[in-house]
């Protein structure tokens, strides 16, 4: 079973470093490239205001806020659901950093001790679209995805549309037919394919009749007329039918 967690979160800044704390996460789980509805998606009471640029862009207030939990209070949640899944992160670095901030303010091992794996869906953008603008948004216009509800970025929604990007994205990878065998069977997503000996096919050939070829004629005449007797098949004459 392979068990992927699409994620994304809010913070109150661009900087953890400078003392921004996260303040929404949002992630969505992928089992075997299907959404399964087993989502988490939490607030978190940072003990800070948002940066006036960062309110703009998911509009998520100190007023919200004040009665949700602080990120401490769901770390076990958060790592049982999290273990032993990839994850699938736009520009992974700026969440890995503010989850590994909240980690370590809280005395608990980095993120990479829960996790298998990390895919960063803008590396891999930027290999697929070099010199594109590859934003969430532009992916989604990009691939068909419908981000018309995006009016603020919000952690849980953005979650749902990068799982959307990232199966067309990889959509490449599938097989075209899918096997119903059980994963563990030798042959399980293999293809099958029918041998057919064309050998033993037998293809008619249909002959113009005199209508068709007295047509043929005429195309021809014309062809010939328009470009000064230069059609070099002019005296080509189609085998007619018996």
């Amino acid at each position: 079973m392979s068990r992927q967690i699409v994620l994304d979160t809010e913070t109150t800044g661009l900087s953890a470093i400078d003392g921004d704390r996260l303040i929404e996460l949002g992630c969505v789980e992928l089992v075997n490239r299907k959404l399964t509805g087993n989502n988490l998606h939490l607030y978190f009471n940072a003990g800070r205001d948002s940066h006036p640029d960062a309110l703009r862009v998911h509009g998520i207030t100190t007023e919200f806020l004040k009665d949700k939990p602080r990120f401490e209070e769901k770390i076990d949640e958060i790592w049982e659901y999290l273990q032993g899944a990839e994850l699938i992160i736009h520009n992974a670095p700026f969440d890995l950093g503010f989850l590994n901030n909240e980690l370590k303010l809280a005395k608990r091992p980095p993120l990479k001790q829960c996790v298998a794996n990390v895919i960063d869906t803008l590396v891999m953008a930027k290999e697929m679209y070099p010199g594109k603008r590859n934003s969430l948004d532009s992916l989604c216009d990009r691939l068909g995805v419908d981000n018309s509800n995006r009016t603020l970025h919000g952690a849980l929604l953005d979650s749902e549309l990068l799982a959307d990007v990232y199966i067309n994205l990889t959509r490449g990878q599938d097989a075209l037919l899918m096997s119903e065998e059980p994963s563990d069977s030798p042959t399980a997503g293999a293809i099958a394919i029918s041998s057919l000996d064309l050998k033993s096919i037998k293809l008619p050939v249909l002959r113009a009749n005199e209508q068709e070829l007295g047509a043929h004629q005429d195309v021809l005449k014309q062809m010939d007329k328009s470009s000064g007797g230069k059609v070099a098949w002019h005296g080509f004459e189609p085998e007619a039918a018996a």
